[in-house]
């Protein structure tokens, strides 16, 4: 069994080492293979400047917030993922890590929403999947969900858990996710935050989706807290609906432009 961990927290705008130790003390109370934690957990989401967003965004490879993570990993043998600002040169990108104890790759956000696209720059890495433990996950954020593209292509390319950080303010997406989870037969993991935060109001409802659509765990929608799940993985790969029907072998590629 595979044990994945979603988080749910309510962030301190900008406060980012006391909203990472909160994470933490959070995650403590359990146990998971995997974390997912949500988008800019450690910052904040609505910003209202560029200066705003420069003080917070990172470098991956050398920035506290991945470093912090990486130990965490390593002291507790599980791989987290987890949102924040990037830092690249000249642009700053809405990121997630996928950090293990010896390793971070890092997605950019492929379609941005509402204000993020004045503050940051449209996603390069596309899509993929990272082995962890033998089991391979897939990463998107937040607003990609809304693209059946995302999940699709995550799935196509092995994912057997898509793991779906998110500020979710649109009340769509955790009944949503239940169908990208049942159209290409994964699991997924969405990690939402809670609370207010100028003039915008999160959903949390962070939860966990079987293969079959099913809701496995779904958090509170105001309230902070953890929730872990064990599954098995190997179901994910079983893209069978019936005897005659393959999800996967049955597409018809050609009919869909």
């Amino acid at each position: 069994m595979f044990r994945i961990g979603v988080l749910q927290n309510h962030p301190r705008f900008l406060k980012v080492r006391e909203n990472i130790a909160e994470a933490f003390s959070l995650m403590e109370k359990s146990r998971a293979d995997l974390w997912v934690l949500p988008e800019f957990f450690a910052t904040g989401y609505n910003f209202k400047t560029q200066k705003e967003v420069s003080s917070v965004a990172e470098p991956i490879s050398n920035g506290m917030t991945s470093g912090l993570l990486s130990s965490w990993a390593k002291k507790n043998d599980c791989a987290v993922i987890a949102g924040l600002p990037e830092k690249w040169g000249a642009k700053i990108y809405n990121s997630a890590v996928f950090v293990t104890a010896d390793s971070v790759s890092v997605y950019r956000k492929t379609h941005l929403f509402g204000a993020e696209k004045k503050f940051f720059s449209p996603g390069n890495t596309g899509f993929w999947t990272r082995s962890f433990k033998g089991v391979q996950v897939g990463l998107m954020i937040c607003f990609d969900w809304f693209f059946p593209e995302s999940a699709r292509t995550l799935s196509l390319k092995g994912a057997q858990i898509i793991a779906h950080p998110a500020n979710l303010v649109l009340p769509w997406a955790p009944e949503g996710m239940k169908i990208r989870s049942l159209e290409n037969r994964v699991f997924t993991a969405t990690a939402n935050r809670v609370g207010a935060e100028r003039g915008l109001r999160y959903i949390g409802s962070s939860q966990i989706t079987s293969p079959k659509g099913e809701l496995l765990s779904r958090l509170s929608g105001t309230r902070a807290g953890i929730s872990v799940i064990a599954i098995d993985p190997a179901k994910a790969l079983d893209k069978k609906i019936n005897k005659a029907n393959d999800l996967f072998k049955d597409r018809r590629e050609k009919f869909y432009v």
